[in-house]
C-alpha cells in the first residue's frame, strides 16, 4: 500500500486498506473523520481557523468549516452512512508571540475552529492530541481506524 499524502490546506478520503498521511503539523490541525462500519476515513490538514482570513477560491481543506462538510459529503458517497467520529491533532504554539498579547495563538484558534466544525456537523470528537509546542505527523490507517501521531522528542501516541 502506498500512503496517500495530504498536503497543507488539503484533504483526502479513502476506504479499506488505505493509509492517509500528513506531516509537519505545527499550528495547523489535522482532522481525521472515520466511519468504522464502512471502513471509510478522511483527513484534512487545516491551515487557518476561519474563512474570513482567506479567499473563498482556495482549497476547501484550508479551513475547518469547509473541510469537514466536504469530507463528510465524499465519505457518504462511499457509503459511510452511519456514525462518523473525529480525532483532532496539532494546533501547537510553535513560537512565542513577538509582543505581549492575551489573544489566543493561531494553533489554539485552529483547535477551536476544528471542534466547532465537527460540532456543527454533529460529529463527536472522540480523541485529541492538540496544543503544546511541538510539531506532529499523522498516519491514519483506514482499515482499522488507528491514528498514529508522531512527534520529535516524544513517544508516539495512538488515537
Amino acid at each position: 500500500m502506498i500512503p496517500i499524502t495530504v498536503k497543507i490546506a488539503d484533504h483526502a478520503v479513502a476506504a479499506g486498506a488505505e493509509q492517509l498521511v500528513t506531516i509537519g503539523l505545527g499550528s495547523c490541525v489535522a482532522i481525521a473523520l472515520y466511519n468504522r462500519h464502512a471502513q471509510v476515513g478522511a483527513l484534512a490538514h487545516v491551515l487557518l481557523p476561519d474563512v474570513a482570513h482567506g479567499s473563498i477560491t482556495v482549497p476547501v481543506g484550508k479551513f475547518a468549516a469547509t473541510a469537514v462538510p466536504a469530507m463528510l459529503r465524499r465519505m457518504r458517497e462511499l457509503n459511510a452512512n452511519g456514525l462518523v467520529d473525529a480525532r483532532l491533532i496539532g494546533g501547537a504554539t510553535m513560537f512565542a508571540p513577538r509582543c505581549r498579547t492575551n489573544a489566543p495563538s493561531l494553533g489554539t484558534r485552529n483547535i477551536v475552529a476544528a471542534r466547532a466544525a465537527c460540532s456543527a456537523a454533529n460529529i463527536e470528537v472522540v480523541a485529541e492530541d492538540v496544543g503544546g509546542a511541538h510539531g506532529r505527523s499523522v498516519y491514519f490507517d483506514i482499515a482499522d481506524g488507528a491514528v498514529l501521531v508522531r512527534a520529535m522528542l516524544r513517544a508516539d501516541v495512538l488515537l
